[in-house]
């Protein structure tokens, strides 16, 4: 296993990487610039006297880099085709123990997650390359490994953010919403449990926000872009794919599931909730 040390390394510089290839104005991408390489250069420095409150501050600091990195992406341009990239953890690979291992997160983070990533990528380009030669004979095979590997990439990025090892609870507006979607809090948990531990195969259950009904939905999905709505907005997640839970619960999702509650970061959900009620459409 990889020290955290080597792979915040890597990550930094290709996070670098990204930065110097950014068509963002000079006076707005300087400064994330020097802040990265700084950070490179504190952690090469001092690689030999590695503690462990030093690595968590090297982790902090990444994350807030690329929370950096997202708000200039969002001030100046989309992804680039074929350039979406793997999002740092928000905590420590042991963070969220006992609830999940932190080998199971490495695992996932870094092997299942990354997968989705680079297959998103694939297939964008893929598709690009069959707008430029206009040859559309395998459209179906890339545009499902679009819908899928795209579907994956953006629900673990959702789900990496929605769990905290401090956990929390629905503010008041998000729980007036919950109640009012699903009569109380304990429905909908009961819903949403059921919905996770029922999910045939691989998949996850979803809270979703419907700018249509203009309310809350669960919904589950199949690998994970089968039995989807469109026009949603998702809030939360759990992945009940096996390679979630497995290694640590082997057959028990239901106990995997439990225990997750635990670990649910309400504060970005009522995030989410706050930014979500606000795109609403007409209702029918």
């Amino acid at each position: 296993m990889r020290k955290l040390s080597d792979k915040l390394l890597e990550w930094g510089y290709l996070l670098r990487d990204r930065v110097l290839a950014s068509k963002a104005h000079e006076q707005l991408k300087s400064p994330l610039l020097c802040r990265t390489e700084k950070w490179l250069d504190e952690m090469q420095s001092s690689e030999e006297r590695l503690h462990d409150n030093q690595e968590k501050a090297w982790y902090d600091v990444a994350h807030h880099l690329y929370d950096q990195w997202r708000n200039l992406q969002e001030n100046t341009t989309s992804v680039p085709i074929g350039e979406h990239t793997l999002p740092p953890l928000p905590y420590k690979y042991n963070a969220l123990e006992p609830a999940i291992s932190a080998r199971i997160m490495e695992l996932h983070h870094d092997i299942h997650h990354k997968s989705y990533v680079d297959g998103l990528n694939k297939a964008e380009l893929a598709l690009q390359e069959a707008r430029k030669n206009n040859d559309y004979d395998l459209i179906k095979h890339w545009e499902r490994e679009l819908a899928f590997n795209g579907a994956g990439h953006y629900l673990h990025t959702l789900f990496w953010s929605i769990m905290s090892p401090k956990g929390g609870k629905p503010d008041s507006e998000l729980l007036s919403e919950i109640q009012k979607s699903f009569e109380s809090f304990n429905k909908f948990k009961q819903q949403f449990t059921n919905a996770a531990n029922k999910v045939e195969g691989s998949g996850w259950a979803i809270l979703v926000w419907s700018p249509v009904s203009r309310r809350l939905e669960i919904l589950q999905a199949e690998k994970h872009q089968n039995l989807s709505q469109w026009d949603i907005v998702p809030l939360l997640a759990i992945d009940v794919w096996e390679h979630a839970y497995y290694l640590q619960y082997e057959n028990k999702r239901k106990q995997y599931i439990e225990n997750w509650w635990s670990i649910v970061n309400w504060n970005e959900v009522n995030k989410r909730f706050m930014k979500a009620r606000q795109l609403t459409w007409k209702p029918f």
